[in-house]
Parts: structure tokens; C-alpha cells; sequence
């Protein structure tokens, strides 16, 4: 294995205004890519994340999640000396990052005019609900609410027809920490090849809305997305769909190749089913795909979680168990590369821990 190399961010200053989900998580990653961070809370209760679910002694096992690696400092915007300390801060620095509504940071009179009359070169990037300007600008919302808008959670869609809530938050994740941490890296790029600083607008309902792939696919195709459960991907085909084992756990088969579903078809004992795949000419969501998709769900029932892993682990085709969080954690895919950790909080004690998601080499 190749040798860690310095973190590519060191020396880079992060002052991190955020809280709750979104704008931690993204200055999270770039505390692991090397940057110091600093989270700067009002005096008074702070990121409301501290106190979010179970407390075991001062802070939520939510906010030691998302906030490893930075430091933090208390400041009140609204008082002219901890104003003045924080643009101090600010003429240093390389990044602010902010989550407050549109137009607060201008109230509080460290908005990006002012911001950037201080220091030229800075990068800040504002993460909110629905960006900027709009008519949906000064609305509050969640996580819910943006994949609703985006036409993401309308395709998530459970047994019953109702769309289900998934435990990872697209939205915030995906829509508000990756894109912020692109839009980031990507104008911190631009500075150091001689270019200005610039503010980046973080809306993550648009960026929700521009990741919906398929469903814009389905409807430059046919008008309309598909049905609910019924795309290639969402469980009209069932060489890419879930079956429940006879100790009512679950396994994940993705063999949308051909190859993929050839070799399943022989584990699975049916190797008449072959030449029943999608890329032969088979409708998604037809008839004969929900038939055999019903046959392997009788297969699926007859063994446990355990015999199917162990079935499937002899041959690569894409067929794996779903497991339970605890169970990722303790998994050796997981625990060789370093992904689960167990750390050390100073108030909270021991608990279980991502690494990095990214890493890097010489």
C-alpha cells in the first residue's frame, strides 16, 4: 500500500458559521483533507446539533458526528467586539462557510460585500434551502422538503405506494455538503491560479434536482418519469431489486449486466433465467419482469442472510447482504481500510467513528 502524503488542504483557514447537518459535514471534509477548521457558535446555546437526540454527558453522539477535527470559538455577531473579532478572523482566513437564511450575514453586517472588501482573495460559500434569489429564497425547509420539490422522493417509493424516507439525507448530504465542498475546492483552485475569491451559491434543492438523473431521462423518453418501482433502477427489473431471506433479513442484487445476471442464475439453481434480462429485450416493469422478479423472491425465502452471503461471496456478481449499521461497522470492508474506527471523545468517552472519505497517496 502506498504511503499518506500531507493532506492537500493544509494551511487553508475555514471559518465555519454553520450548523445542524449540511454546512458540518462539508467542513468536516475539508478538516480531513487538511484545513483548519474553525466553528465559530453564538455564546448561548450554540449549533443546535449539541442537544439533538440522546445527550450521554454534554453534546449529541449527532454532533460529535459531524464536527471531528475543528476547532471552535464562541462569538455573538450581533456585538460590535466579537463583529470586530470575527473579521479579524476573516482577514486571514481562507473560506467562510454560512447557512443562516438569505440575507442574514448582510444584517449582521459581515455579508459578502463587506467580507470581501476585507480580504479579496476569500471564498464563501452561503449553503441554503433554495439559494440565494428566487421565489423560494427566504422559505425555511428541510431535508424533506427539498427532495420533495425536486422530484427525488416521489420515486423512493415504499411497498404500499407512499414515498418513504430514507435515514440518509440527500438533500443535506448531497445537496448541501458535496456541493459545498465542490464549490469550495473548485473557487479555492481559482484563487490560486491568480484569480479573485468568490461567493458560491448553494442551493440544495437545485443541486438535488440536478443529480435526478433518471427521472429526466424517463421524461425526455416518454414525457412522463416512470412509475414509481417500476424503472430500471428502482425495482422494475429483477436482476436490480431486494429479497427477503427465510430469517427476514434482506439481500441486494445488482446484476444489471448480463454477465452480473447469468452468473446469479446459477447460484440461484435457474439457470433457465438467462436469457430473461432487460438487455435482451425484456420490459422494465412488464409482466415477465415482475414474474421472475416474484420467482426469486420465493428462492430468497428459503435460506438465511448468513447462506446467501456465503453463497454469492464465491462469485462476483453484484449480489450482497444489506446490512445494519452495527453490522458495517464490525465489517472487515469497513475495518481494513480504516473506515470504522473507534475514538475517543473527551466529554462523551468511546464511540464508533467514520475515517476520511477520501485518502490520499504519493
Amino acid at each position: 500500500m502506498s504511503q499518506p502524503v500531507d493532506k492537500p488542504l493544509q494551511g487553508i483557514r475555514v471559518l465555519d458559521l454553520t450548523r445542524l447537518l449540511p454546512g458540518p459535514v462539508a467542513t468536516m471534509h475539508l478538516a480531513d483533507m487538511g484545513a483548519t477548521v474553525i466553528k465559530i457558535e453564538d455564546p448561548g446555546i450554540g449549533d443546535y446539533a449539541r442537544t439533538m437526540g440522546h445527550v450521554r454527558h454534554q453534546v449529541s453522539q449527532f454532533f460529535v458526528a459531524v464536527n471531528r477535527g475543528k476547532q471552535e470559538l464562541r462569538l455573538d455577531l450581533k456585538s460590535d467586539s466579537d463583529r470586530a473579532a470575527f473579521l479579524e478572523l476573516v482577514d486571514s482566513a481562507d473560506v467562510v462557510v454560512e447557512s443562516f437564511r438569505p440575507g442574514v450575514m448582510d444584517k449582521l453586517g459581515v455579508g459578502w460585500a463587506v467580507l470581501k472588501e476585507r480580504n479579496p482573495r476569500l471564498v464563501m460559500c452561503a449553503i441554503s434551502g433554495y439559494g440565494r434569489d428566487g421565489p423560494f429564497a427566504q422559505r425555511a425547509g428541510h431535508d424533506i422538503n427539498y427532495i420533495g420539490m425536486a422530484g427525488m422522493l416521489e420515486q423512493n417509493v415504499g411497498p404500499d405506494g407512499v414515498p418513504a424516507l430514507g435515514n440518509l439525507q440527500v438533500g443535506d448530504l448531497l445537496g448541501g455538503a458535496q456541493a459545498a465542498v465542490q464549490g469550495i475546492l473548485a473557487a479555492l483552485v481559482g484563487v490560486k491560479c491568480g484569480g479573485p475569491g468568490r461567493f458560491i451559491d448553494v442551493s440544495m434543492t437545485d443541486t438535488v434536482f440536478a443529480h435526478n438523473i433518471m427521472p429526466l431521462v424517463a421524461v425526455n423518453n416518454f414525457g412522463k418519469p416512470a412509475l414509481p418501482g417500476c424503472d430500471l433502477l428502482t425495482g422494475g427489473v429483477p436482476c436490480y431489486n431486494i429479497y427477503r431471506t427465510s430469517d427476514d433479513r434482506f439481500m441486494a442484487v445488482g446484476a444489471l449486466e448480463l454477465k452480473f445476471w447469468e452468473a446469479c442464475c446459477d447460484v440461484l439453481g435457474r439457470p433457465d433465467l438467462k436469457s430473461r434480462h432487460w438487455s435482451l429485450g425484456q420490459e422494465i416493469g412488464g409482466d415477465d419482469a415482475m414474474s421472475i422478479r416474484a420467482e426469486l423472491d420465493a428462492i430468497f425465502l428459503r435460506e438465511t442472510l448468513d447462506v446467501w452471503t456465503q453463497r454469492f461471496d464465491a462469485v462476483d456478481c453484484c449480489v450482497t447482504p444489506i446490512l445494519r449499521a452495527d453490522e458495517a461497522l464490525s465489517h472487515p470492508l469497513f475495518r481494513i481500510r480504516g473506515m470504522a474506527q473507534q475514538r475517543q471523545h473527551p466529554t462523551e468517552g468511546e464511540y464508533w467513528a467514520t475515517g476520511p472519505a477520501i485518502g490520499f497517496h504519493a
